[in-house]
């Protein structure tokens, strides 16, 4: 897949919620109903699916008629991929009933959502084998599939759809993303074939993205019934004749017309629930909530603010004020290459908390690496007393602030700002800066002497991380 090992973290509805969703979906209800309906009478071929006289039955049961009926050729298949109905002898071609259909009654939401996903994993097969019409010519004598005469490989069709749906899964979970909004058809064709660093895609590049999107409409409008995505195909009256004249006032530049797709609720537990197989990992806001301080502070490191912001207050909901500060206090320490971030994360954290908290605050006013972040909050709260803090914290803190922002954020604009900033307000800080005892010293004033525009500013930053590596022994 085209994205990072480590994702954004997923919002997620409650599981008995899901389940309900998942209980509704217009597939998986109608494998439910025929996986009831079948009996010792019931027939099917070699691979499990309903011999054909059966098959009017069977739409018959699920309300389906015309066109609509092979749908129940679709939903059996269903029922029996996710066990709710096992072939009990493939020879005499007989059926009962799966140890899976009685979960959906009597089981937990998880025990649901596991039946759904058993399902899922069908349609997406379904979904990456080639229009029927395809397969019949590429048919042999001996009744085998030619995929050379296809052109289809299945494995490359099957990582395709799988890249396409991360894509959709990050764009849907990225702060920056649409968030509930739909994705339009070819932006999400363009992000798996239009290379990154490509400026005006060509027309090669053009006509593959068109093809892909012509692809992904078909697919989505089987995993549609599945409760996977929302959808609206693409318009059909852009693929008509363009001379024809009652498709003349057809927009061409209304950007939905090429379809919309999204990602629903069930569809985001789905994919995480994928992604994390694979390998990812694909956190959601809540996990941290009953952990440790350590824990929410590490596993919030890498979320964006928002996200962060959510799930410490989850985390904090669940303590008292000052037993969270306190925890979170002790979590901050370290010298480790963590812990400038931990740090700030834990005031930001401690930003939430109320004034029943100052005492834990006041409890490390003298710590060498929590004092200054206390004073900060006591400050900011108005409290009395608050001692003035010496200058060796002030640039301790500086340099524990700036060497957060970087793991936090690379080089960043705001993080030159923040630099440059810091080098007008204080003339002398190089002079200073560079004999500060924190393990980030050097690493810190080497990236202020990237990001300073001022070449003579840059080379006096560059200079003071040469004497704080000299002072650090290497």
């Amino acid at each position: 897949m085209s994205h990072s090992s480590l994702l954004p973290p997923v919002r997620l509805r409650s599981e008995a919620e899901l389940a309900r969703h998942a209980l509704a979906t217009p597939l998986l209800s109608r494998a439910a109903r025929l996986a009831r309906w079948a009996g010792p009478d019931t027939r099917v071929g070699p691979g499990g699916e309903l011999v054909e006289e059966q098959l009017p039955a069977a739409a018959e049961v699920l309300g389906l008629t015309g066109e609509d009926a092979a749908a129940a050729s679709e939903a059996w298949r269903v029922a029996v991929d996710a066990g709710l109905v096992q072939v009990v002898d493939q020879e005499a071609g007989t059926v009962t009933t799966g140890a899976d259909l009685a979960l959906l009654t009597s089981g937990s939401p998880s025990d649901v959502l596991g039946v759904w996903l058993g399902a899922l994993e069908a349609v997406l097969a379904d979904a990456s084998v080639p229009e029927l019409d395809g397969l019949v010519d590429a048919m042999g004598k001996d009744g085998g599939i030619d995929l050379s005469a296809l052109d289809w490989d299945p494995e490359a069709e099957a990582e395709f759809l799988d890249g396409v749906l991360g894509n959709l899964y990050v764009l849907t979970v990225s702060e920056e993303g649409p968030g509930d909004s739909a994705v339009p058809l070819p932006a999400l064709a363009a992000s798996m074939i239009v290379p990154d660093d490509m400026g005006e895609p060509t027309n090669d590049v053009l006509e593959q993205v068109s093809d892909a999107m012509m692809r992904l409409d078909d697919q989505f409008r089987i995993l549609q019934p599945i409760g996977l995505v929302d959808f609206q195909p693409v318009d059909e009256a852009l693929m008509t004749d363009a001379e024809d004249e009652s498709t003349a006032a057809v927009d061409v530049t209304d950007v939905s017309r090429y379809g919309m797709v999204r990602l629903t609720p069930l569809g985001l537990y789905g994919m995480r629930i994928r992604l994390q197989e694979a390998g990812m990992t694909a956190p959601a806001v809540g996990e941290l909530a009953d952990k440790g301080a350590d824990a929410l502070l590490d596993g919030t490191s890498g979320f964006p603010p928002a996200a962060a912001q959510a799930e410490t207050e989850q985390w904090l909901a669940r303590r008292e004020p000052l037993t969270a500060a306190r925890e979170l206090l002790a979590a901050a320490r370290g010298t480790d290459a963590g812990a400038p971030l931990r740090r700030l994360r834990c005031q930001q954290a401690l930003s939430l908390v109320g004034l029943q908290a100052e005492p834990a605050l006041r409890e490390v006013l003298d710590d060498a690496e929590l004092g200054g972040l206390a004073r900060v909050w006591l400050t900011e709260r108005g409290a009395a007393d608050v001692p003035a803090p010496p200058e060796s914290m002030v640039f301790w803190l500086t340099i524990d602030t700036l060497a957060a922002q970087l793991a936090a954020e690379g080089n960043s604009e705001e993080l030159q700002g923040l630099v440059e900033g810091l080098a007008a307000q204080h003339s002398g800080f190089f002079a200073t800066a560079w004999r500060v005892d924190h393990p980030a010293t050097a690493d810190v004033l080497e990236a202020m002497g990237r990001l300073h525009p001022d070449k003579k500013v840059a080379k006096e930053a560059r200079k003071a991380a040469f004497k704080a590596r000299s002072q650090q022994g290497g």
